[in-house]
């Protein structure tokens, strides 16, 4: 049986490539759905109701039957359509949110939080790493077939993904001086230097990357063309990350090679707890502009948690069925 989705999100990156990698593994085709509520329905999320103007029966409704037998959701501002969904379908749709959505283990049939987050529940389940986009099979195919550019670098080749500020990090003026610094003395250290920026990435801080990597004589890809994130990840010896993006951390750790961070100004409990946790397995260093840490088991969560959510599921429809 060919079961239908939807993908709930407020069209924020993170929470989508979270909600795709989970609907990949469990062998779905999700509709991709954007709420886009208005002040003041956003002030009143995530436990108000949704913007009467994205009701089911509004024209262009993100939530507008026929309803599917699975919602994959994530982010505060998407928890009011999702108990909307599941009270419109009289409990059919199978509702799941990935994250803490702050209301509780009510707030959906099956929830994910990472293990470091505070929620639990007997229908929610804890997880090391994030679900993600990344498989096994991609990165495979990656190792293959290498970009010419990647393949001519010598070894041990450093795979550097640079974030940028977020609500938790900031990279004040010192911390791209340090940043930059590391990466000289790893690439002094005879490392090979492959890397790319992110959307959030400030240029200030992509020019002191790029001058770097200028340097060393590696490949710094400056946003120009298709992003060669996962052939970086897929070809690296070890993987320098920036520690504001949660994702590209736990992305990084399915790959098996030692992942080195660079803390930036700011940090929280959470990511604390979460680089801990990682740090336990042998997963992450921090970065001082060496190589540490030895190859591990891949860690990769996605399958893990679509098992899990498939499962929950098939109790869910022999519940219906009486």
């Amino acid at each position: 049986m060919t079961l239908t989705s939807w993908i709930l999100t407020d069209g924020k990156a993170g929470d989508l490539a979270q909600c795709e990698g989970l609907a990949v593994a469990m062998g779905l085709d999700p509709e991709r759905r954007v709420v886009k509520p208005r002040p003041p329905f956003t002030w009143l999320m995530p436990r108000g109701p949704i913007d009467p103007r994205e009701g089911p029966s509004r024209p262009g409704s993100p939530i507008a039957p026929p309803f599917p037998d699975l919602v994959i959701a994530s982010g505060r501002r998407a928890v009011p359509y999702v108990r909307a969904v599941k009270r419109l379908s009289k409990g059919r749709a199978f509702t799941i949110f990935l994250k803490d959505a702050r209301t509780g283990p009510s707030a959906a049939d099956f929830i994910w939080v990472p293990a470091h987050d505070r929620l639990r529940g007997p229908n929610v389940m804890t997880t090391l790493t994030s679900p993600h986009r990344l498989s096994q099979e991609a990165l495979a195919a990656a190792r293959a077939a290498p970009p010419a550019r990647i393949a001519a670098l010598a070894s041990p080749r450093v795979a550097v993904l640079v974030g940028g500020d977020s609500r938790h990090h900031s990279f004040k003026p010192d911390d791209s001086r340090r940043f930059a610094e590391a990466l000289d003395r790893l690439a002094a250290s005879g490392a090979s230097l492959m890397g790319s920026r992110s959307r959030r990435t400030p240029e200030s801080l992509a020019a002191l990357v790029g001058e770097s990597f200028a340097r060393a004589g590696g490949w710094w890809w400056d946003g120009t063309g298709p992003n060669p994130y996962v052939a970086l990840l897929a070809n690296a010896d070890a993987i320098v990350v920036t520690a504001d993006s949660v994702n590209m951390i736990g992305e990084a750790a399915a790959t098996g090679v030692p992942v080195l961070v660079f803390e930036p100004t700011g940090g929280h409990r959470k990511v604390g707890r979460f680089l801990d946790g990682l740090a336990d397995h042998g997963v992450v260093h921090r970065f001082e502009g060496n190589l540490v840490g030895a190859r591990y088991e891949p860690l990769d969560s996605t399958q893990e948690i679509a098992r899990a959510a498939l499962a929950a599921y098939a109790a869910h429809r022999r519940t219906l069925a009486g």
